[in-house]
C-alpha cells in the first residue's frame, strides 16, 4: 500500500523580494518515491541558501475517501480553503492544481474544487491554497489586496475561493479581458455582495481599464456621465487602482522542483490505497486497466470525481473498489485523421475545449462546424473548476438524461472506440447507445477509450441550444444538438438529426420529426409539419420527474424555430435562397459583458479631520484576513483534545407518530460515542414561543420532514454522518398533512392571532370609483444560502456546569438563554462567543439556538468538546427559509389613475412551528401602503400551519413579499387603463407631510426626491421610447422597464429589542478594544464600531480593536437584525466613548498636546478607570393591533430603482441589462459598506423575484437541498450596467451621525426586474393580441416568463388539467 506525502514550500523562490509571499502546496508523492528523496525519511526540513524552507509530512494511511478539502482543513490545519456545498457548486473550496507534462516539458495550471478532489488523485500535484499566494503576515498577494481594497469582501466566506479563482487565471493569463473574469469567476458563489465590487477589483488587471470609469467611481463614459466643460468637484471614489500594488508574473510561485525531478525520472508504478471501507487502484498502461476492469466490472472508473463523487457524498452509494486511470497514457491521446480527429476520453472538458478551439481555427469554417457547436456548448457546461477535471468520457458514460454533450455528439454523427479483454470494437453514439436512465449499451467491463469528433461537410450545419434555471453553470433543463446537410445549391434535406436532453430518461432522437424533414425542402411546409411531429413524439407525462413540462415540450418546438432561423440564414448566405426575412424575425444571442459601473456618494466636509473615519469609504476591517484565509470562522477553529462530532438524524415523514428509536447498529459502526435523544435532556425538552410549544428533539410526534429526532456523536464528522444515517426510526403515519396555503385555508389551520388593519371606508370606496379590479399572486419561498452553513462548538468547562459556545449567530444572548433553560442551569454558566459569521440574512436566530441546544446537550452528556456544521444539504433541510405568501385584491380607481380603495388578504406559509411568522404577518400589514397614500385601505393577514419544516426571519420580514403584491396591484391598474405603470405610481404617491395607514405621521420629501433622481440618472423617459422601438423591431426578443419605489420602516415595533449596549477598554498602551451587543455577518458593523470609536475618542482607527461579540462582557444582547445593527450598537459605543473621553478631559487639560498615549499613562497613574459601558435605551416604538395604529418605526429609509432587461421569448432567458438605484440613507457612516449593502440586498431581492425556487415532493420532502439543485444568482446574473446613487443632501435625525440603515429596504428593489420582466412578456403578449392584467408569479422564471409570453408555438402544447395528475413537485 502507498503512502501519500505532502510536501510544503513555506516560503518564496529565490527571485522573489525579502517580502515574500507564504506558498502553501500539497504534494502527493508514494512512499517508494518519498523515500528515493528523502532517504527513507518520513519528514525533512532543507535549508536552501536562499532561505526556502520545505517540510515534507507523510500521511501513513490515505483514505480514497478523504477529499482534499478535508485533507487540508482538518490533516493539515489550513483552514482558508472553505467548505461550502460540498459538490462542487459554490466555488468555496478552489485551490490551484499544477502538474509538470514531461512529454512537453510544460506546467499547467487549472482551477479546482478540492470538495471534488480525492487526495488519491493528486499524485504529483502541487496544490496552492489561498494560504499560499500571500499573507498579512508578510505580504499579500495583488489578487488579494485588490478584491479586499475593492469591499469585495463582506461576510468573506466566498472570498479565499472567489482569490484562487481570479489568481489561477492570472497565472496562465497575466492580462485577461473580462470575458475571461467573468468566466473564471463563474462557479464562484457570493451570497453578500452583488458581485460587483468583486468584478471591479478583478477588473483592474484588464488591459482594457483605461476607461473613465475603470477605478470604481467617477461620471463613466458607459453610462450617460456627462462630458461638459464646466469645472465640477471631482466625485469621491471607492477605492484608487492607482494605489494597488501592480502584478508581476516573474514574482509568482515557481513549480516545486522535486516534483519535477520527480516526473522526469519515475518509472510510472501502479499506486494503491486502502481505506476504512473503500480501496483505490490507479494503474499506469492501457493493458493493466483493462485487467482490473475485466476483474471489477462494476467497479467505476474516476477521473474527475464529479459524478461519483457527488453519489458517494449525497446518496450514500458504497464503491468497494474504485479505479483511477488518469495516468493511462493512452486515454489522453489526440489522432488527427483526413476525416476527424480521435481525442482520447480521459481528457478534461477545458483540454476537449482548447482543441476545439485550435482545430476551430485551424480549418475552415465548413469542416468545424462540429468543433463550433462543443466549443459553445462546453462553454455553458459546468464551471471552469468542474471543466477542469471532469472528463469527455466520463460525460458520455454517465448518459444524464439533461446531458449537454450527448445530443450534440449525437447529432455530429460522434463515436467511441472501446476496449476490454474481448478487444476494441467502435459504438456509434446515437439512439441505440442510450438505453436506459444514466446507462448505456456499453457492457460493465468496457472502457471508452477515445471519442472521434468528425469534420463537417459543404452545406452541413451543426447547432446547439440549451435552456438552464441559471445562465451559466447550471444543469440544463432542456439542451439540443441539431445537424442538417445539403446538397450544394440546394434546398432540399439530405440528411438532418435532431437529439434533445431533458427529454425523458435518456437522450432521445427525435428521428420520426427528422424522418417528416428529410428530402424535402427547407421551408415553413416543412417545418411547420415538423413542429406538429416533433410535438406527438416528445411527450412527457405531466408528473414527469423534475417537473416543468409544458415548459419542456414548449423549449424543444422553440429550439427547433431557432434551428429553423439560423438554417435560413445560412441559406440565403450561400445564395441558396434569395429572399430577405424581416430584421424583426431575426434572432441574436443576449448582451452578456459586465461593463463598470457608477457608485456616487457625498464627500465628507471640507473641514472634517484626516484622521475621522466617518463618512469615508473604509474597506471592510476584516477584508484582507478574508482574502487571505486568515479569517477565523467557527469551523475554523483548532479542534479540542478528546472532541466531538454531532450528526442530527432527521423525521423522513411529514406527519406521523414516531413508534420507536432503534440506533443500535448506529452504536456498533467505528467511532460512535453515543446517541442523543429527547431523553437525554436535562432541562426544557420544549422551547415556548408565542404561546406555542417546540420540541427540540421530537419526542412522540413528527410535523415536518426533517425535523430533528435524534443527534449521533462521533469521533469525526464522517463517522458520525455514518452512525446518522445507521438509526432507524419507525413511525405511525397521521392521516391528512397540509403542505399548501389552499390546503391551510380549507382546514382552517393557522397560527393565531391573524391581524387585520383598515383605514377609511374601503367597503363604500369601491361603490364611488370608475373601476374595480381584483387579482391574486404567488410568490415562492427562498432559501438564506448563507455560504457558511449552521456551525457551532460547545465545550464543557469542566466545573460546575459551566459552557462555552462559539456560535455563528445573529443573537448570542438568544442561544445562551436557549442553552441554560435546556440544561437547565443559570444563564451565567453559559458564555456564548461570536467572531463573525459567513452570512445570515435572518436564518440564524431561532434554528441556530435550537440546534446549539442540542449540541450543548451532547457535550453535557458525554464532559466532551461537541462540534456541530451542518451540510449544505441539511442545512436547507432543517433551518426553513422565507415565508411564500399567497394574496388577493381588490382595487378601486379613477379614470385618471387614482387609487381610492385596496383590499388585500395575505396567507404565508409558516411551516410546522410558529417560529417568527406572526411577527412577518404582522410587518406584511405594517408596509401594506408602500409608497402610496390610498385613502380607504384595508389588509388582512394569517400565518398557515402547514406540515412543512418551519419558516423563518429573511432578509426584509415580510416586507419583500408585501409590496410585491402592492406593486403588482398598481401594474394592474395601469394594464386595465391602458397607461404606463410608472405614471400611476407617480399619481398615487405620498406627497409633503403624510400620515400612514396605522396613523404615523412623515414627511415623504426624500421619498419624492429618490423618484425623481433615478427617473433622471437611469435617462427614464429617452430608455423607455428606444425600449418601445427595440420591441417593435424585433419578434422573438423583448425589452421592458420598470421603475419601483419604496418606503421601508427601521427598527424594531417590539420596543424592547431597540436597546444596546457597548464596553470599551482603553489598554496602558493606548490601544483601544471595543465589545458590543452587534454581530459580524459581513454587513461591517465592527468596522462602523471601529469608526464610531475613532470619532469619539479622536484616535486613528488603527488603534482600535474589535475581537468578537460575547455574553460575558456584554449581557442581553438584541439580535443583529431589522437593519438597526449600526443605530443601536452604534449609540452605544458613542457613549462609552464619550463617558471616556470625559473622564479624560483633566488629563488633557494637563497636558493639551498629548500624545494620547502620554494621557493614557498619566490616567492610569491617577486612577482614573479607563473601562466604560456604553448603553442606548432605543426608541420607544410600539403597535396597538387593537387600535390599529402606532408608532412601529423610528424612520423609513427611502429609494428608487429603474431596470431594464431584455428577454428571449423563446426560451425565457433574460440579462438584465441595466439598473439604477438610488436610495436615501441619510448621511453614510462608511459609503463602501452601504453600497456593498445595497448592491447584495438587490442581487438577493433579484433572485427572490426571478430565479430561487424551492421544490418540495408531494411527501413534503424538499427537492432542492444544494446549489446543483437551488440557483441562487451568480455573476452572469449581475446588471450590465449597474449605478448606485446614495441621495445626497439628506439627514435623521433619529440615528448615529444622521445616518439610516440599509441593510434590508433594497431588497425589494429587485423586484424592479421582475416587473421589468412582465413588462416584456406584455410587450410579446401583445403581438398575439393578448392586452390587459395577466398573471405572473414569483419568481419570474424562464419557465414562468416564457410560457407566459403565449407565443403561437407555446400555445400548441397542451396543458394538463390540475388534479388530473399527481404533480412532480407541490405548488408551495
Amino acid at each position: 500500500m502507498s503512502c501519500l506525502t505532502s510536501l510544503f514550500s513555506l516560503s518564496s523562490p529565490s527571485f522573489c523580494s525579502p517580502l515574500t509571499f507564504l506558498h502553501i502546496c500539497c504534494v502527493l508523492l508514494p512512499e517508494e518515491q518519498r523515500n528515493k528523496l528523502t532517504g527513507g525519511a518520513s519528514c525533512f526540513m532543507d535549508e536552501e541558501a536562499e532561505g526556502a524552507r520545505h517540510a515534507q509530512v507523510t500521511e501513513q494511511h490515505a483514505d480514497p475517501e478523504t477529499m482534499l478539502l478535508s485533507f487540508l482543513r482538518e490533516k493539515m490545519r489550513l483552514t482558508g480553503t472553505k467548505s461550502g456545498c460540498g459538490g462542487g457548486g459554490c466555488g468555496a473550496c478552489t485551490v490551484m492544481v499544477s502538474r509538470y507534462q514531461p512529454a512537453t516539458k510544460t506546467i499547467i495550471h487549472f482551477s479546482a474544487n478540492a470538495c471534488l478532489l480525492p487526495i488519491c488523485q493528486l499524485h504529483g500535484a502541487a496544490v496552492t491554497t489561498v494560504e499560499g499566494i500571500g499573507s498579512t503576515k508578510t505580504r499579500i498577494h495583488p489578487v488579494q489586496e485588490r478584491i479586499a481594497k475593492a469591499h469585495g469582501s463582506q461576510c468573506g466566506f466566498c472570498t479565499p475561493g472567489m482569490v484562487m479563482a481570479m489568481y489561477t487565471l492570472l497565472r496562465n493569463k497575466p492580462q485577461p479581458n473580462m470575458e475571461d473574469i467573468q468566466e473564471a469567476l463563474a462557479g464562484n458563489l457570493c451570497r453578500c455582495t452583488g458581485y460587483r465590487p468583486i468584478v471591479d477589483g478583478c477588473r483592474t488587471f484588464c488591459e482594457e481599464t483605461n476607461c473613465c470609469k475603470a477605478n470604481g467611481s467617477g461620471n463613466g463614459c458607459l453610462n450617460g456621465g456627462s462630458h461638459t466643460d464646466e469645472p465640477e468637484r471631482e466625485l469621491p471614489q471607492l477605492f484608487d487602482k492607482d494605489e494597488f500594488v501592480q502584478l508581476d508574473p516573474t514574482q509568482e510561485l515557481i513549480f516545486p522542483p522535486e516534483l519535477l525531478l520527480m516526473a522526469e525520472r519515475e518509472t510510472p508504478q501502479t499506486l494503491s490505497f486502502h481505506g476504512e471501507r473503500m480501496s483505490w487502484i490507479s494503474p499506469v498502461s492501457l493493458q493493466e486497466l483493462v485487467q482490473l476492469k475485466t476483474r471489477n466490472p462494476k467497479a467505476p472508473l474516476v477521473m474527475g470525481n464529479t459524478n461519483i463523487g457527488p453519489d458517494i457524498k449525497f446518496k450514500g452509494v458504497l464503491h468497494p473498489l474504485i479505479i483511477s486511470p488518469f495516468r493511462v497514457k493512452e486515454l489522453f491521446g489526440v489522432t488527427h485523421t483526413p476525416k476527424g480527429v480521435w481525442v482520447g476520453a480521459g481528457c478534461s472538458l477545458a483540454e476537449v475545449r482548447s482543441l476545439m478551439e485550435k482545430l476551430a481555427a485551424q480549418f475552415p469554417q465548413e469542416k468545424t462546424e462540429l468543433f463550433r457547436a462543443l466549443i459553445q456548448q462546453l462553454g455553458n457546461l459546468g464551471s471552469v473548476q468542474i471543466r477542469n477535471v471532469a472528463s469527455l468520457g466520463g460525460q458520455i458514460i454517465s448518459a444524464y438524461p439533461n446531458s449537454d454533450l450527448n445530443p450534440v455528439l449525437a447529432a455530429g454523427k460522434c463515436k467511441v472506440s472501446v476496449i476490454s479483454e474481448g478487444g476494441r470494437r467502435e459504438v456509434p453514439l446515437d439512439q441505440d447507445f442510450f438505453v436506459g436512465f444514466c446507462k448505456t449499451v456499453l457492457k460493465p467491463e468496457e472502457i471508452i477509450v477515445s471519442v472521434f469528433i468528425p469534420f463537417t461537410r459543404k452545406g452541413e450545419l451543426v447547432r446547439v441550444f440549451r435552456q438552464a434555471p441559471r445562465k451559466e453553470t447550471s444543469f440544463a433543463t432542456v439542451t439540443s444538438g441539431m445537424r442538417v446537410f445539403f446538397c450544394e445549391g440546394s434546398r432540399v434535406v439530405q440528411d438532418v438529426s435532431v437529439y434533445y436532453g431533458g427529454m425523458g430518461a435518456t437522450t432521445v432522437s427525435a428521428a420520426k420529426t427528422c424522418a417528416a424533414i428529410v428530402s424535402r425542402p427547407w421551408d415553413d411546409e416543412t417545418l411547420s409539419r415538423a413542429y406538429d411531429v416533433l410535438l406527438d413524439e416528445l411527450v412527457l407525462p405531466p408528473s414527469a420527474p423534475g417537473g416543468k413540462v409544458e415548459f419542456r415540450r414548449s423549449l424543444t418546438l422553440s429550439f427547433l424555430f431557432k434551428f429553423n432561423l439560423e438554417v435560413l440564414q445560412k441559406l440565403r448566405e450561400t445564395k441558396v435562397i434569395t429572399d430577405e426575412p424581416p430584421a424583426r424575425m431575426k434572432i441574436q444571442p443576449l448582451p452578456r459583458e459586465i461593463q463598470p459601473g457608477l457608485q456616487e456618494f457625498q464627500h465628507v466636509s471640507s473641514d472634517q479631520s484626516e484622521q475621522d473615519p466617518v463618512g469615508r469609504p473604509i474597506m471592510h476591517r476584516s477584508a484582507l484576513s478574508q482574502a487571505t484565509g486568515e479569517a477565523v470562522y467557527c469551523d475554523d477553529m483548532p479542534p479540542i483534545d478528546g472532541e466531538l462530532f454531532l450528526s442530527l438524524v432527521t423525521s423522513a415523514r411529514a406527519h406521523a407518530k414516531i413508534t420507536g428509536i432503534d440506533a443500535s447498529e448506529a452504536l456498533k459502526l467505528p467511532g460512535v460515542v453515543d446517541v442523543i435523544t429527547a431523553k437525554d435532556i436535562p432541562g426544557k425538552k420544549v422551547r415556548a414561543s408565542f404561546g406555542y410549544d417546540e420540541d427540540v428533539l421530537a419526542q412522540s410526534e413528527v410535523s415536518c420532514v426533517g425535523q430533528m429526532v435524534c443527534a449521533v456523536v462521533a469521533d469525526t464528522r464522517e463517522h458520525a454522518k455514518r452512525g446518522a444515517y445507521a438509526v432507524k426510526i419507525s413511525y405511525e403515519d397521521l392521516p391528512d398533512p397540509i403542505f399548501t396555503i389552499e390546503e391551510a385555508v380549507e382546514k382552517a389551520s393557522y397560527f393565531e392571532p391573524r391581524r387585520k388593519i383598515w383605514r377609511g371606508d374601503v367597503t363604500e370606496a369601491f361603490k364611488t370609483v370608475d373601476h374595480v379590479h381584483e387579482g391574486r399572486i404567488k410568490l415562492g419561498g427562498q432559501e438564506h444560502f448563507y455560504m457558511e452553513t449552521q456551525s457551532m462548538l460547545a465545550i464543557p468547562v469542566g466545573e460546575e456546569t459551566e459552557f462555552n459556545l462559539y456560535v455563528s449567530t445573529q443573537w448570542p444572548t438568544l442561544t445562551q438563554d436557549a442553552v441554560a433553560e435546556t440544561l437547565g442551569i443559570p444563564a451565567n454558566r453559559v458564555t456564548c462567543h461570536v467572531k463573525r459569521m459567513g452570512g445570515a440574512f435572518g436564518g440564524k436566530v431561532t434554528k441556530t439556538s435550537i440546534l446549539a441546544s442540542i449540541t450543548a446537550v451532547a457535550a453535557w452528556k458525554t464532559n466532551r468538546a461537541v462540534r456541530c456544521v451542518l451540510e449544505r444539504g441539511d442545512d436547507m433541510l432543517i433551518t426553513g427559509a422565507r415565508h411564500p405568501v399567497q394574496a388577493t385584491y381588490k382595487v378601486g380607481f379613477m379614470n385618471d389613475g387614482r387609487i381610492l380603495a385596496a383590499d388585500f388578504e395575505y396567507f404565508t406559509n409558516a411551516g410546522n412551528t410558529i417560529d417568527e411568522s406572526v411577527l412577518v404577518a404582522e410587518k406584511i400589514l405594517l408596509h401594506l401602503d408602500n409608497a402610496y397614500d390610498i385613502p380607504n385601505l384595508r389588509g388582512r393577514s394569517a400565518a398557515c400551519r402547514t406540515h412543512l419544516p418551519s419558516n423563518t426571519a429573511f432578509r426584509g420580514f415580510g416586507v419583500p413579499q408585501s409590496l410585491l403584491v402592492v406593486e403588482n396591484m398598481v401594474n394592474d391598474v395601469a394594464m386595465k387603463l391602458g397607461r404606463p405603470a410608472h405614471q400611476i405610481r407617480e399619481i398615487n404617491m405620498y406627497r409633503g407631510p403624510s400620515v400612514t395607514h396605522y396613523n404615523f405621521a412623515f414627511s415623504a420629501e426624500n421619498l419624492l426626491r429618490c423618484w425623481d433622481e433615478c427617473k433622471a440618472k437611469a435617462e427614464f423617459d429617452a430608455r423607455r421610447r428606444a425600449a418601445d422601438h427595440f420591441n417593435q423591431q424585433n419578434r422573438w426578443r423583448k425589452r421592458g422597464m420598470s421603475i419601483i419605489p419604496i418606503k421601508y420602516g427601521i427598527a424594531f415595533a417590539e420596543s424592547f429589542l431597540n436597546q444596546a449596549a457597548a464596553l470599551v477598554h482603553i489598554y496602558k498602551d493606548g490601544s483601544v478594544l471595543v465589545t458590543h451587543g452587534g454581530t459580524e455577518m459581513g454587513q461591517g458593523i465592527h468596522t462602523k464600531m471601529q469608526q464610531v470609536a475613532s470619532r469619539e475618542l479622536n484616535i486613528p482607527p488603527s488603534k482600535i480593536y474589535i475581537s468578537e461579540t460575547s455574553t460575558n462582557t456584554v449581557p442581553n444582547t438584541c439580535p443583529s437584525a431589522a437593519s438597526f445593527g449600526t443605530d443601536a450598537n452604534g449609540m452605544a459605543v458613542q457613549n462609552a466613548c464619550q463617558i471616556l473621553h470625559q473622564r479624560l478631559k483633566p488629563i488633557r487639560e494637563k497636558n493639551p498636546k498629548g500624545p494620547w498615549e502620554k494621557w493614557i499613562n498619566d490616567a492610569f497613574f491617577e486612577k482614573i478607570s479607563l473601562s466604560a459601558t456604553g448603553f442606548y435605551r432605543g426608541h420607544d416604538l410600539y403597535m396597538d393591533w387593537e387600535k390599529m395604529e402606532g408608532q412601529p418605526y423610528a424612520y423609513y429609509t427611502f429609494g428608487a430603482c429603474c431596470s431594464e432587461v431584455e428577454l428571449d421569448c423563446l426560451s425565457g432567458d433574460y440579462r438584465t441589462l441595466r439598473t439604477d438605484l438610488v436610495v436615501d440613507i441619510g448621511r453614510s457612516v462608511n459609503p463602501s459598506v452601504d453600497i456593498g449593502q445595497i448592491e447584495g440586498a438587490f442581487i438577493q431581492g433579484l433572485g427572490l423575484y426571478t430565479m430561487e425556487e424551492l421544490k418540495f415532493s408531494p411527501s413534503g420532502l424538499l427537492y432542492t437541498r444544494g446549489p446543483s439543485q437551488y440557483k441562487i444568482p451568480a455573476v452572469c446574473d449581475v446588471p450590465l450596467h449597474f449605478n448606485i446613487y446614495l441621495l445626497p443632501d439628506s439627514h435623521n435625525p433619529h440615528a448615529i451621525y444622521s445616518s439610516k440603515g440599509i441593510g434590508e429596504p433594497t431588497l425589494f428593489l429587485g423586484s424592479s426586474v421582475f416587473f421589468a420582466i412582465k413588462d416584456a412578456v406584455a410587450a410579446a403578449r401583445s403581438e398575439s393580441g393578448l392586452v390587459g392584467p395577466f398573471t405572473l408569479n414569483s419568481p419570474a422564471t424562464p419557465e414562468k416568463a416564457c410560457l407566459a409570453c403565449a407565443l403561437p408555438l407555446t400555445q400548441k402544447v397542451p396543458v394538463s388539467k390540475p388534479g388530473s395528475f399527481k404533480p412532480w413537485a407541490l405548488d408551495i
